[in-house]
């Protein structure tokens, strides 16, 4: 009776993404924080791959580590191959769930402009199913389950984006605040409300409207702006508002603008797609109710 020898054994998928995620990135850290889980798994997977293939992928350094000769040979390939897995993961998600859709977003942005719109979407097509991420970065749509991100960016769009926007910036405030600001210089003697995420908005509004100070009075800075906006909005100051994100509170008329003075910035909303989802009527749907 003859005994089959045991099959040798491959490396484990996890090892093969640590090191494609870790090559890629150019940090472990930085892999561990795309893969969520921690820098030591992300160092302990690619030891064991590195054991496996009986070769160095990683000269390891106290300020990072960089890809040996042969693991930049290989990253192409092993990023092209988890691209590749990424678009299957896609199409079978898209195609067993046609009408559902999964968005990433910044949180004030689902908060603040895409609640409202999902009303607008539902009307028009009450079959679809929406789930909103709030996350600060854009995820990767060729690796992470989402169909569509909107965030904010100054590049020009790629083929699978969509720019819906320009983002504009001014000042609101309420009513009673707005009395007594006769003219832009007198910002000056006002509490100034910043949103950390967009520090430096204050500053380009001063620099670009003719009269206006140029450095306002400090006041409070807030991580979330729909803080800063709620602040805003209970009379605490005058706060730099982001006009697709202020605007059902000009029209319910709770803050108002007062100055007419509208600055456009180099960044526009782009709404981007996963592969493949761009070509679904979902998708044709969608942007119809954010346009």
């Amino acid at each position: 009776m003859s005994v089959a020898p045991p099959r040798p054994k491959g490396p484990h998928l996890n090892a093969l993404r640590a090191f494609e995620s870790a090559g890629r990135l150019k940090s472990f850290a930085a892999a561990a924080e795309e893969l969520s889980v921690s820098p030591g798994a992300v160092a302990q997977h690619v030891k064991a791959l590195e054991a496996w293939a009986e070769g160095d992928l990683f000269i390891r350094r106290t300020r990072g580590v960089e890809l040996t000769p042969l693991g930049a040979e290989l990253l192409p390939e092993f990023t092209a191959a988890f691209d590749m897995l990424g678009q299957a993961v896609h199409a079978l998600r898209t195609r067993s769930a046609p009408h559902n859709i999964r968005i990433a977003t910044l949180p004030s942005l689902a908060q603040l402009w895409l609640s409202g719109k999902l009303g607008a979407l539902r009307r028009i097509a009450p079959e679809i199913s929406v789930s909103v991420v709030a996350v600060e970065h854009p995820p990767n749509l060729a690796r992470e389950p989402f169909d569509v991100s909107l965030f904010f960016q100054s590049s020009d769009p790629e083929p699978h984006q969509t720019a819906l926007f320009r983002d504009r910036i001014f000042p609101v405030c309420t009513p009673d605040l707005a009395s007594r600001l006769k003219s832009v210089a007198d910002l000056a003697g006002e509490t100034l409300i910043h949103d950390s995420a967009w520090a430096g908005d204050w500053a380009h509004w001063l620099q670009a409207v003719d009269g206006a100070p140029r450095k306002g009075q400090r006041g409070p800075v807030h991580s979330l702006f729909s803080v800063a906006l709620e602040e805003a909005c209970n009379g605490a100051g005058v706060l730099m508002a982001h006009e697709a994100l202020v605007q059902s509170r000009l029209d319910s008329g709770r803050l108002v603008a007062p100055f007419p003075d509208k600055v456009a910035l180099d960044r526009r909303l782009v709404l981007s797609c996963a592969p493949g989802f761009r070509s679904t009527r979902t998708f044709e749907k969608l942007l119809s109710a954010l346009a």
